[in-house]
């Protein structure tokens, strides 16, 4: 397989069913990629995330540009042998981390110029570099350069960063070529207004490039404006390309934005939430650092097939996150991935069968209904 593909499955509603294939490995879709900022997942082994069910990472251009570097890592071999992890990586541009850096950086039309956080050195990042960045270090999906507006923001601004987000589409596309087996994804911005959304889909669309992706939508804005958004956005966006939430979310916004037609997700929610004592499980939510876990020696989830939530009790990883040990964020992490992993494989089945929203209704009712009642 030397191409990159993909192929819609089964549809049920606007929720999609699909497969991309990429010499590295086929991706099930819709399909949450765990976030590995600087070529790691933190607190996780690599086989532990290939174990629960990642068929895709996502690797993150800024930090790795800044440390070790990407020509360092392309001496090295590339980011897949550098982390090993030899399925697909999709790299992000580095544009949002940049965007951040408000205080440190200068933007212009030609690109960004900015000082590193981590030692004040000056870089620059254009459309091109960050291609360039991106084919350093190997990435199999590489996200276009946009700027990412935060919320809220005046309407001309927003539409300012949209336009010039469209250019930078144009070089970054020029800038990738042709690579055989890989593919570039374009960045629809327009902040929260969903007539400059249409705009940049549309134009975007025009461009005819392998995947597409909704940006700007994880910046602190209600869940509604995010539903709202995609409700204008999907509809312009080809059927037959992927479609990437950038940086969403919660369990929650992963069952509303799979039924707003959405193929590919990421989040540091699940890998950040284990690192400070909360878990997620088919029940909801479970915050290990509340008192009423110290005596319980039942698991999360009894019926999990992760050990890190069948095996240990919530009295051991209550004395493990209260005592700040390491082994409490691996495993809470272990578990947040491995229980996003089986909500993704549940949508998937529950599309292929024709019942997502029955499912999705079920699901969200688990929810609601909540954690096992503490013990007596």
């Amino acid at each position: 397989m030397s191409v990159f593909s993909f192929r819609l499955l089964a549809v049920d509603g606007r929720a999609r069913r699909g497969e991309i294939s990429m010499p590295r490995g086929t991706i099930r879709t819709p399909a949450f990629m765990p976030v590995g900022t600087g070529g790691t997942v933190k607190a996780m082994y690599m086989d532990q995330v290939r174990g629960v069910g990642a068929d895709i990472i996502l690797g993150n251009t800024y930090h790795l540009m800044l440390r070790p570097g990407a020509e360092r890592i392309a001496r090295l071999g590339g980011l897949h042998e550098f982390a090993r992890w030899q399925w697909p990586i999709l790299t992000d541009s580095g544009g949002f981390q940049v965007m951040s850096l408000a205080g440190l950086r200068k933007l212009t039309e030609h690109g960004v110029t900015f000082r590193s956080h981590i030692d004040g050195a000056p870089y620059e990042l254009t459309p091109e570099r960050s291609i360039e960045i991106q084919g350093l270090l190997d990435s199999d999906i590489q996200m276009q350069l946009d700027e990412c507006v935060a919320l809220p923001a005046e309407r001309s601004e927003i539409e300012r960063a949209m336009e010039l987000s469209l250019r930078w589409a144009e070089r970054c596309k020029a800038a990738f070529g042709e690579q055989q087996g890989k593919a570039m994804f374009g960045i629809v911005q327009g902040g929260d207004d969903a007539a400059l959304r249409v705009r940049s889909a549309q134009a975007l669309a025009a461009m005819d490039l392998k995947g597409y992706a909704v940006g700007g939508l994880a910046v602190g804005e209600p869940q509604a404006v995010m539903l709202e958004m995609l409700d204008a956005t999907c509809p312009e966006l080809p059927a037959e390309k992927p479609r990437y939430l950038m940086g969403v979310g919660t369990p929650d916004d992963i069952l509303k934005s799979v039924a707003r037609g959405i193929d590919m997700f990421d989040c540091v929610m699940p890998t950040r939430a284990g690192r400070h004592g909360l878990a997620y499980t088919r029940r909801g939510k479970v915050n290990l650092r509340n008192a009423r876990h110290a005596d319980d020696p039942r698991p999360l989830d009894e019926e999990s097939d992760c050990p890190a939530a069948r095996d240990y009790s919530r009295a051991y990883l209550h004395h493990l996150v209260r005592s700040q040990e390491t082994l409490g964020a691996m495993l809470l992490t272990w578990n947040n991935l491995a229980y996003y992993q089986r909500l993704m494989q549940d949508i998937r089945d529950a599309i292929e069968s024709g019942s997502f929203e029955s499912r999705a209704a079920e699901i969200e009712e688990d929810w609601r209904r909540g954690d096992i009642a503490p013990l007596s």
